[in-house]
């Protein structure tokens, strides 16, 4: 079982990605656009829902707003507070006030069942923060789906107030990929902590540079898209 320093040292790193992460800029991406979202939140003392709350790396950003605080996964860790799967979510229709689903429906066999069981479980008014890969090699044999804005806002038609953002824009996402593709097809463990070390810091550096630099938007190739819903 992991340990509770384990889960946190991954949910800080998720937060706070380090230069030599591959998703360095998608991830810096993410947090900005979930606290410009979370500031928005109405309400103190917040119900919430963390769907795929193995680590937890967005709890920070409610820190003194939350009320009670439910993590859903399949992993047990000492973070979760139910072992399940987020097509049967065990708990009871209006109990939450927001839901946070990041990095979760490329591994459900339908991910529409899942975000119809988080449209159930939320509050008239209540809010979904979700994410999900467009460009990713493929992980596990349980990899199954990749999501472009169009994929995201038909999974969430059943919420009344929808907005899709990419984390980055094509130049993230091409440059995210070059080192996802460094670190991953390394062929030994020590080429690999190499390439994190030196060349990966080197090209993140390089395409934050370029999007400071781009005039124009272009998320044709960002690797990561992120959604806001309101029911």
């Amino acid at each position: 079982m992991e340990t509770l320093d384990s889960v946190n040292r991954e949910g800080r790193e998720r937060l706070y990605p380090s230069l030599t992460n591959p998703s360095w800029l998608i991830l810096r991406k993410r947090r900005e656009m979930f606290r410009k979202w979370l500031a928005g939140l109405e309400g103190r003392e917040l119900r919430v829902l963390d769907l795929g709350g193995r680590i937890q790396p967005y709890r920070p950003l409610l820190e003194g707003r939350i009320r009670s605080y439910v993590a859903v996964d399949l992993r047990r860790t000492p973070l979760v507070s139910i072992v399940g799967r987020g097509e049967q979510i065990p708990l009871a229709d209006a109990s939450f006030d927001l839901a946070i689903c990041t990095q979760v429906l490329q591994y459900v066999s339908e991910p529409a069942v899942v975000v119809a069981e988080i449209h159930r479980v939320l509050r008239k008014g209540g809010v979904l923060l979700l994410s999900a890969p467009a460009v990713y090699p493929r992980e596990t044999d349980r990899d199954m789906w990749r999501f472009s804005p169009a994929n995201l806002r038909a999974l969430l038609h059943d919420f009344c107030d929808v907005g899709v953002m990419a984390e980055g824009s094509s130049i993230s996402g091409l440059f995210r990929t070059i080192c996802v593709f460094l670190v991953t097809f390394a062929r030994r463990a020590f080429f690999a902590a190499c390439m994190r070390v030196t060349l990966v810091p080197l090209l993140n550096i390089m395409a934050a540079w370029l999007e400071s630099l781009r005039t124009e938007s272009d998320d044709r190739f960002s690797a990561n898209f992120s959604a806001f819903a309101r029911k």
